[in-house]
């Protein structure tokens, strides 16, 4: 007889609150040391000139806008050797795992990459979902920004109906959102704001 996975506190408020609300707004999914090592090495990687400018669209119909989206990209290999890299994609697999035993979601894969926002970068508002590829189920942001205040900008902005919700980038926070649904920009930044930004499929 197959058992019922034991019950996460954590992963139980994400499920409610996806429910509820279509988004969760979660502090410290992942664990504030890893994080810092991301952080290191992605400004390493900005450094030594990694990252490319973002675009719109995917692989069939991409195409870089910049009135549109400003940021600049790296995506994470699935087979990555970093450890706080392979450490980030096997807590985002426990967590599928579990959303996929408790509420039979057929989450197969996830993908995610990091977003540097330098000073003055913005991403005007959009859906995450294709027109030509409806696999993206939810979207997750994890934040890299200490001591992040209000005066910085950048605030992602999510517009579930009659309403405009505004979340400050701030480190160990993640927020997830419905994918097909909700609507959401990235508000004008003030100084650099750093990221890794993925989707459940």
């Amino acid at each position: 007889m197959e058992q019922t996975p034991p019950l996460n506190p954590l992963f139980e408020q994400i499920i409610a609150d996806l429910l509820e609300k279509n988004f969760a707004v979660i502090e410290f999914l992942f664990d504030s040391v890893s994080l810092r090592h991301l952080k290191e090495g992605l400004l390493a990687k900005i450094a030594f000139g990694k990252l490319q400018k973002a675009g719109i669209g995917n692989r069939k119909n991409f195409a870089v806008n910049s009135p549109i989206r400003s940021d600049t990209i790296l995506w994470l290999e699935n087979d990555s050797e970093e450890i706080s890299e392979k450490y980030f994609l096997a807590e985002t697999q426990v967590f599928c795992d579990y959303l996929n035993e408790t509420c039979y979601l057929g989450i197969n894969s996830f993908e995610f990459h990091y977003a540097s926002y330098e000073t003055g970068a913005f991403y005007k508002r959009h859906l995450d979902r294709f027109k030509n590829d409806d696999s993206r189920k939810f979207s997750m942001i994890t934040y890299l920004n200490e001591d992040w205040i209000t005066e910085n900008g950048g605030e992602l902005v999510l517009y579930p109906e009659n309403e405009i919700i505004k979340i400050l980038p701030t480190f160990g926070r993640t927020v997830i959102f419905r994918s097909d649904v909700l609507e959401h920009e990235v508000l004008l930044s003030l100084r650099d704001r750093l990221s890794i930004t993925g989707w459940l499929k």
